[in-house]
This record gives structure tokens, sequence and C-alpha cells, in this order.
């Protein structure tokens, strides 16, 4: 193990690593409830960008359960959730719900969206601080 991997398992206790797991758990229930039966029935009918995202989730759903495992190696697909949700939440959402324009279609994604406090909860921010924006990138050469 290298002294990377050996940083990033002992600097958050089991305690937080089980809050993780459970963020994990929480994505990869919604979206094996919700994605994995589009996949599995509805592939081949859905149109091309239904289609991208459903995969793209569904794959996210696969990465969650490893994260179970994994739960500090695999935060950046905790972030990546957050970080999607946050931006559709202000760039589509918010101009809609100023507007009071909210159609069916965006108020079913604004609810789906708005569980993302869940994971929100359970990153370790200061490690992610720490980690992702204050440490050194590694070398290009």
């Amino acid at each position: 193990m290298s002294q990377l991997e050996v940083l990033s398992t002992t600097e958050l206790s089991t305690r937080r690593q089980n809050v993780l797991r459970a963020g994990y758990a929480f994505m990869a229930v919604g979206l094996v409830i919700v994605k994995w039966p589009v996949v599995i029935q509805e592939a081949r009918s859905l149109p091309v960008m239904e289609g991208v995202v459903a995969c793209l989730l569904t794959a996210m759903s696969l990465l969650a359960i490893l994260g179970l495992r994994y739960p500090v190696q695999l935060l950046p697909i905790l972030l990546f959730e957050v970080l999607w949700k946050l931006i559709w939440l202000v760039a589509v959402a918010l101009p809609h719900l100023l507007a009071g324009d909210v159609d069916a279609d965006t108020g079913s994604v604004l609810f789906s969206c708005s569980f993302i406090v869940v994971v929100v909860a359970v990153i370790p921010w200061r490690y992610v601080w720490t980690h992702y924006a204050k440490a050194p990138g590694a070398a290009w050469r």
C-alpha cells in the first residue's frame, strides 16, 4: 500500500467512513430503484439523451456500490453527484423558480435533486478541502 493510500484511509475515523458509506448506500439504492429498471427494460426505446442519462446514472450507482467498500477512495463520485445537481439547480431550476414557470418535468427533477442534502451532509468537507483543494497536485512529469 502506498503512503497516499495509507493517508487517505487513516485520516478519517471508522465512524466517519461509515457515515460516508451511508451516503453511498443512499445514492446506490435510489439509483437502483429508479434507473436500473429503465436501463434493463426500456433502454432501446429511449430517446438518445434520455438513454445516455439513464446509463450514466446506472454507472454512478455501480460506483456508489463500490464506495461501500472503498468510501474514501471513491469520494470523487459523491463530489460529482453534488456538483452536477448544484449546477442544475442554479442554472436550470432557479431561473424557472424565479420566473414562476416550473413545469411538471422540471418539478420532478427538482424534487429528485433536493435529496442532494443527504449527500452534502455525509461528505467530510474538511477532508475534501485538505486533500483536494489545498494539497499539491501530482507532478506533470
